[in-house]
């Protein structure tokens, strides 16, 4: 290893180590147990450590040997395989395999779950103001957050329409800021491009739609001949209940509020035309305060949410439209807006299925007052959750009330940042990543007497999960030498959160391990379960920093239902998201 020397005002100098990282002690005593004490680890020995402490109990021995031959091949092809290292693994190939986050990944990367029931049954990944760039006041609207979107897995797409300046086309703009527009068109094409990449499954574009019936008439052509065959909607003009996104693979599928009866559509228009006038706004918005522009986005935001709730009398039947019928066709999940409170607004129909939108704070208040009617609601419509209209800097909020209850399409400021997305992006790391995780079989079953899952009961543990964090490494290779401390190696430390529903949450901490970019700290933690289904295990390294706040080292957020057990290697994101190129940690993950 390399010394270096650091004097510090000419008073004292201090000597620390930069070198590579050797496999800690936990790791050699299981390497002698599987080799039998030997310098070389065979297929036979490797298949058994696979099967008693992995939890890979199909696993044979030619698999074993595949594996092997990877690890060989990844460290020894430099110099040539000879037939000794391909049929066995040293010390330090068994240490590379279990850092190996590809060979030995802590969760599991295909799409498993049943996908063959109906779209309710599904939490889907999805967007919130997908086109916006940054803020929610004065970023641009563009078609490249829509992208990076899909290539993530996100499979819901929100778009605002609005008639341009001139009236006589369609943009995609946060109405009422100083967001600059995108044209509806360009945002189309790239859905079209991107759409499957990352996920076969069905892609649903929500629209909110502030158009006259002309626009309308206009939205349906571009859409029909941009997205050809891959469109969905039903022939019949209505749905007793939602296909399955098996059956849905490589389709598009458009979600908004049907468009009113000329009476009502002429109000609207009338009351549209002479509120946003968006380049006029715009123009004179930007000598108002942002408390203004907050006043403004709070009243938009409950005009949308009072509008839910209103009666669409045509929605039942294709009969009666003069206006833009091919508009109305193309409207797959149609917005839910019925008359009344909320009671009235849940209410299950036999032959009528819809999609609700709520406002993160009315859903705390549904919660608190309708908690078993939003988990009935859910198991046979889509309930939408989204960010209150104040969070003009993309923040997001928890998403786990929304999930408790059922909500299939808690939407996410995909271009935020925080802890909460956080959240969202290790949940949707379930099922191979595809943008659909199949709910909980408690959240969809009903009882004798037609009762649902309460998610204010108290319930008894289920699982007890055994997390051990063993050690860190790549913080070297990712990082300079002087990121965390300009005069000594890093002192790292590990917290361990668990965020599930509220009887579950609980955080734990490691030992911090001072001056080493190679911790070892070798703990273990155990976390009692009720509802290990919807948990989540939130993961972050921090570096202890002694007179300020202690520095971001990665973090990640791992689905409970989805560890593998054994010991795995955890490859760590930065505060974006991005993945480390090197950055990882050494876990062992069981079930009691």
């Amino acid at each position: 290893m390399k010394t270096h020397n650091y004097k510090v005002f000419k008073c004292f100098s201090r000597k620390f180590k930069i070198g590579g990282v050797e496999p800690p002690p936990y790791v050699k005593l299981i390497f002698a147990k599987y080799s039998g004490g030997g310098t070389h680890m065979g297929p036979a020995q490797f298949r058994r450590f696979l099967a008693e402490v992995q939890g890979q109990e199909g696993c044979t021995v030619a698999d074993a040997e595949r594996v092997m031959e990877e690890v060989a091949r990844r460290r020894h092809n430099h110099i040539g395989l000879t037939e000794h290292q391909s049929c066995a693994l040293t010390l330090d190939d068994f240490f590379h395999y279990l850092l190996s986050d590809d060979l030995n990944q802590a969760i599991k990367t295909q799409v498993h779950h049943d996908m063959t029931a109906p779209l309710p049954h599904y939490f889907i990944y999805t967007g919130h103001n997908s086109y916006l760039t940054g803020n929610q006041i004065s970023s641009d609207c563009s078609d490249v957050p829509i992208i990076k979107a899909l290539l993530t897995g996100v499979r819901v797409i929100e778009l605002d329409i609005w008639p341009n300046s001139t009236k006589d086309d369609i943009q995609v703009i946060h109405g009422r800021t100083l967001t600059t527009p995108v044209t509806l068109i360009k945002c189309l094409r790239s859905i079209r491009e991107y759409a499957f990449i990352a996920s076969p499954y069905p892609v649903i574009i929500t629209l909110e739609d502030h158009l006259t019936p002309d626009l309308q008439a206009k939205v349906a052509e571009m859409v029909t001949q941009t997205f050809g065959d891959m469109l969905y909607y039903p022939e019949s003009g209505c749905l007793e209940e939602f296909p399955s996104p098996e059956s849905l693979k490589y389709k598009i599928i458009i979600s908004t509020k049907p468009p009113k009866e000329d009476v009502e559509a002429k109000r609207i228009k009338g009351k549209e035309n002479s509120s946003p006038r968006e380049r006029d706004i715009c123009e004179e918005s930007s000598q108002k305060e942002v408390s203004d522009l907050l006043a403004e986005l709070e009243a938009a935001e409950r005009e949308s949410e009072s509008y839910e709730y209103e009666e669409n009398s045509t929605s039942d039947g294709r009969s009666g439209q003069s206006e833009t019928p091919k508009y109305k066709l193309l409207i797959t999940i149609q917005a839910g807006k019925p008359k009344g409170g909320l009671k009235n607004a849940l209410r299950v129909g036999s032959n009528k299925i819809r999609r609700l939108s709520l406002s993160e704070q009315a859903l705390e208040k549904a919660a608190a007052s309708h908690g078993t009617d939003l988990v009935r609601f859910t198991q046979k419509n889509v309930l939408r959750i989204y960010p209150k209209g104040t969070r003009v800097n993309s923040s997001n909020y928890k998403p786990m009330l929304g999930w408790m209850h059922g909500a299939q399409m808690v939407a996410f400021n995909m271009q935020g940042y925080g802890k909460s997305l956080w959240l969202m992006h290790g949940m949707f790391r379930c099922n191979g990543g595809c943008g659909y995780i199949k709910k909980p079989d408690f959240l969809m079953k009903k009882g004798p007497c037609r009762e649902v899952f309460n998610p204010k009961a108290t319930l008894p543990v289920k699982t007890i999960l055994k997390v051990g964090v063993y050690m860190g490494d790549g913080w070297s290779l990712d990082f300079s030498p002087t990121h965390f401390d300009t005069y000594s190696p890093p002192d790292f430390y590990t917290k361990i959160h668990i965020v599930g529903v509220p009887a579950d949450n609980t955080k734990r901490k490691t030992k911090i391990i001072n001056n080493n970019w190679f911790p070892v700290w070798d703990e273990a933690f155990i976390f009692s379960l009720t509802v290990p289904e919807l948990a989540l295990l939130r993961i972050e390294v921090r570096e202890h920093d002694r007179s300020e706040k202690d520095d971001f080292g990665g973090q990640t957020c791992l689905p409970v239902s989805e560890l593998r057990p054994g010991i795995r290697s955890v490859p760590l994101f930065d505060k974006k998201g991005e993945k480390y190129k090197s950055v990882r940690l050494l876990m062992e993950f069981e079930f009691l």
